[in-house]
């Protein structure tokens, strides 16, 4: 996905007023469409299964009956080339978020998201970033730093809230920092004067070598060393 290329985005949640907010801001927004929608898990896998709604996006509500976000989402990026998921909540559901970290979301967004964060967080998911809003970001570390137990290394699961750095090399440790300000890819290339396939590499081998599945795991791993003090 390149930001010249038009964003497919799908949306789940279970209250319709929600979906037909989003879906105008969305609609409204040049190089971005809704192709679908879907007001629970079963519904939305379905849906999603179909040709015509394959997407690069979706908004994926973490609360719903029956088969929820949570399950949906697992359920989703176990298929081939699945989408990226960025879970919608709110502020009473902190004791889901590494659950739905460690089902594979790519981001996180509150459901009062102004229009522009949500335009954002949609575009940052669709270019492999890892969309967090500000206002999850002191919930989620703690909901971590509480919860997340240590993996194997491999392992695929959270990453480890007092992690070994020694593996990586200085410019990997840099890299591994600035995402954890939440900087993208061209954004730290330019902070650190490289190209951005250099830090695409460099990222690369930092989830590699601390067992970390995606970028999301890693922000949420830089931003927990941090705040413990580790360097």
């Amino acid at each position: 996905m390149t930001e010249a290329e038009a964003i497919r985005v799908f949306l789940v949640d279970d209250q319709e007023l929600v979906r037909t907010g989003f879906a105008m801001i969305v609609d409204a927004t040049d190089g971005m469409s809704v192709v679908g929608g879907a007001g629970d898990g079963e519904s939305a896998l379905a849906q999603l299964r179909r040709p015509e709604n394959r997407c690069d996006v979706v908004l994926m509500d973490i609360t719903m009956p029956g088969i929820d976000g949570i399950e949906a989402t697992r359920r989703l990026l176990a298929e081939p080339d699945p989408p990226r998921v960025v879970m919608l909540t709110t502020f009473d559901t902190d004791d889901l978020l590494v659950e739905a970290l460690r089902a594979g979301a790519s981001g996180f967004l509150v459901k009062d998201a102004g229009a522009m964060e949500l335009v954002a967080a949609i575009r940052a998911a669709a270019l492999g970033e890892a969309p967090i809003s500000p206002k999850l970001m002191r919930r989620l570390v703690d909901s971590f730093v509480l919860t997340a137990p240590a993996p194997h290394p491999g392992s695929g699961g959270a990453p480890s809230t007092d992690p070994s750095l020694d593996a990586l090399t200085a410019r990997e440790r840099e890299i591994l920092a600035a995402v954890g300000l939440g900087l993208t890819n061209s954004e730290i290339a330019a902070r650190l004067h490289v190209a951005e396939s250099t830090v695409k590499t460099h990222l690369g081998s930092v989830l590699r070598k601390l067992g970390l599945r995606d970028r999301v795991q890693a922000v949420i791993l830089a931003r927990t060393v941090r705040e413990n003090g580790a360097e």
